[in-house]
């Protein structure tokens, strides 16, 4: 099993770490790409080191980058195949930098941007020990017809998708709401009307709510 790692930052405060936030790029990328989210959410929760982790496997489509599963073939099925495989990866590296920082698995939150997204609700949604959030930028649900069964916990949700988006369209962000409200998962949404396949400042300024309410209620518990 591949070993994940990638660039950190963090805490702002340069104490103690209390949250680990870990950032799951987009196909095509790696974890340089969302590190730079990390400044600015830290103002949020200066307490949080922030993990990006490249994801295991060379892009198939450009000689460059890294994806988390095969995006070659899109049927749901080949999809769900390929976050599973990825799933005890990441599963992994969030027990190692967990027992690193003498924090209990539960003070975790999961970001990811498009098919970090997906990878970032597969996963959190369906571990033994859920996150304290989870934020999916661009994204989808994928194997919604499982998540009933697989269900292992109910963190709060933060969906973020441009209703420009052509690559992911918003439609699976929409679609993935009407699951996870039926699943009885807190979920917020905030769709952007002119945004392409990216994330702005409504986005982040959503997401750094949601992280920083989660820190809230984790120092509280």
């Amino acid at each position: 099993m591949a070993e994940l790692d990638g660039p950190r930052w963090g805490p702002a405060n340069k104490g103690r770490v209390r949250q680990i936030v870990f950032l799951l790029h987009g196909v095509g990328a790696d974890g340089n790409d969302l590190i730079d989210l990390a400044p600015q959410w830290g103002l949020a929760v200066p307490d949080a080191l922030f993990v990006a982790p490249h994801a295991p496997f060379p892009y198939a489509g450009a000689p460059y980058g890294r994806q988390w599963f095969d995006l070659e073939d899109r049927t749901p099925a080949r999809m769900e195949a390929g976050v599973r495989a990825v799933a005890p990866m990441l599963d992994a590296l969030i027990a190692g930098e967990c027992a690193a920082a003498g924090l209990p698995e539960t003070h975790i939150m999961l970001m990811g941007f498009s098919q970090g997204a997906m990878t970032a609700l597969f996963l959190g949604l369906r571990r033994a020990t859920p996150p304290a959030a989870i934020l999916a930028y661009s994204g989808l649900l994928l194997a919604p017809e499982s998540l009933g069964a697989e269900l292992r916990g109910r963190p709060p949700v933060l969906l973020v998708h441009g209703e420009a988006d052509e690559v992911v369209p918003v439609a699976g962000s929409r679609a993935a709401e009407r699951v996870l409200r039926d699943a009885g998962v807190p979920v917020e949404s905030t769709y952007s009307p002119r945004l392409a396949h990216g994330i702005d400042d409504a986005g982040l300024s959503a997401g750094a709510l949601l992280l920083q309410r989660a820190a809230a209620g984790l120092a509280g518990g």
